[in-house]
């Protein structure tokens, strides 16, 4: 039997769950980089809207649709991704956290950080799907290391993903338009988190918060970085990161998306992604 290609890690920035029923630059990213990506046989998810208090994974054959948000177009409430669990995975990703206490989730579900980029990415809803919890007692180093037990997952077909954003403010958020410029606060915090991504500074990485320019005006809270400490770990020895996509939405909000890992599908969708950014 033929090994499984080595798989990249992959950070989004997803934005608002409106993304999921539009046709954007951000979505066409999206679209973009799943089509350009080896088909895996399943999907690791570390998102920012599963934010508790310890670890925990999903572990449901048929995890639901969780719509956790209000305000929004009925039409959104009404999607649906429909992809199926894989307690198999769930319980491999146990063992390799081990031995730090994971919980097998059977209540929680698919949050919109997750379905609202596979949608796009992965339309046919029909490779399975896991999602792993942020764990809001840690910092980013703690996120970090747990992403790096998770690497040999990159060898057996399972793409990892963290779904966050790159900069979240949304107490900045209201007045702007989905095409307003971003301030240069928001745009110096992202040009350093860049060059120090770029050049692998991992210290000053998980020290962004007194490293960083405007970290806490940019994340006044953590939960929507956190999941690129995961990322970033999973990827492992080859942890340098290509910037795939680059954009501002609502002006404060940063939709960038990076990948770990390789240049197995980064040159293909380089082209893509320069083009749709």
């Amino acid at each position: 039997m033929n090994q499984p290609t080595r798989l990249p890690v992959v950070f989004f920035g997803h934005g608002s769950p409106m993304n999921t029923v539009e046709s954007n630059r951000h979505t066409q990213a999206w679209h973009a980089l799943g089509a350009s990506l080896p088909r895996p046989r399943a999907i690791l998810s570390v998102s920012a809207h599963w934010y508790i208090e310890g670890a925990a994974v999903t572990a449901m054959q048929t995890p639901p649709t969780i719509h956790d948000f209000f305000g929004f177009p009925q039409a959104l409430f009404d999607i649906e991704y429909p992809a199926p669990g894989d307690p198999a995975l769930a319980a491999r990703v146990r063992a390799l956290l081990a031995p730090v206490e994971i919980a097998l989730d059977d209540s929680w579900g698919l949050d919109h950080g997750t379905w609202s980029v596979l949608a796009h990415a992965y339309p046919q809803a029909d490779i399975p799907v896991v999602q792993l919890a942020i764990d809001a007692t840690r910092p980013a180093a703690w996120h970090y290391e747990l992403g790096q037990r998770l690497a040999p997952l990159r060898d057996e077909g399972v793409l990892i993903i963290g779904s966050g954003s790159f900069t979240h403010n949304l107490s900045e958020f209201r007045g702007h338009g989905p095409n307003d410029p971003a301030p240069d606060w928001v745009n110096e915090f992202a040009d350093w988190f860049d060059a120090a991504l770029r050049a692998d500074r991992r210290d000053d990485l998980v020290h962004y918060r007194e490293r960083a320019p405007f970290a806490r005006k940019n994340h006044p809270t953590e939960e929507h970085l956190l999941p690129l400490y995961a990322a970033m770990g999973a990827a492992g020895a080859e942890s340098h990161a290509e910037r795939l996509h680059s954009s501002a939405t609502y002006s404060v909000i940063r939709m960038d998306v990076y990948a770990f890992g390789g240049e197995r599908i980064t040159k293909p969708e380089k082209t893509a992604a320069a083009q749709l950014a």
